[in-house]
């Protein structure tokens, strides 16, 4: 196993368009057609009106809901970025939508949970893939 190299998505048919996306540098999410509502994961049909659902764009901003700090090596392609954030966020469009990612360049003395932050589009390393992660806006 390459340790250089983290591990690669494999977009199935609920989320290729996701990675679609991110590809082109937009961050999307799977929301229903006819109701609206916003899934996480992706699903083909709402799981509350059974309507088919579309990826649509979606601000990126958020709440951080909680973080772990990594400080020993678990994931091949970040062994020389510890320690690093990864955090669950909060979106703003929906109650309980929520996405995880990087936390880039955080002070982690400061990081208490509860900042509000923006999400980004960066390259995957090893790969064709971009994954979003998040910066803590200013206050």
């Amino acid at each position: 196993m390459d340790v250089s190299v983290p591990p690669q998505p494999h977009p199935d048919l609920d989320s290729a368009s996701f990675w679609t996306a991110t590809a082109e540098g937009r961050l999307e999410l799977c929301r229903c057609t006819a109701c609206e509502r916003w899934h996480q994961p992706p699903l083909e049909r709402c799981r509350e009106c059974d309507a088919a659902t579309s990826f649509i764009p979606i601000s990126g901003t958020g709440t951080l809901r909680s973080f772990i700090v990594v400080r020993h090596p678990a994931v091949p392609g970040y062994l020389e970025e510890l320690p690093y954030v990864v955090g669950l966020v909060d979106l703003d469009e929906q109650e309980g939508l929520r996405l995880p990612g990087r936390l880039l360049d955080v002070d982690l003395e400061k990081l208490s949970g509860g900042e509000r932050v923006s999400a980004e589009i960066v390259p995957l390393p090893g790969g064709d893939f971009h994954v979003a992660a998040f910066r803590i806006l200013p206050a």
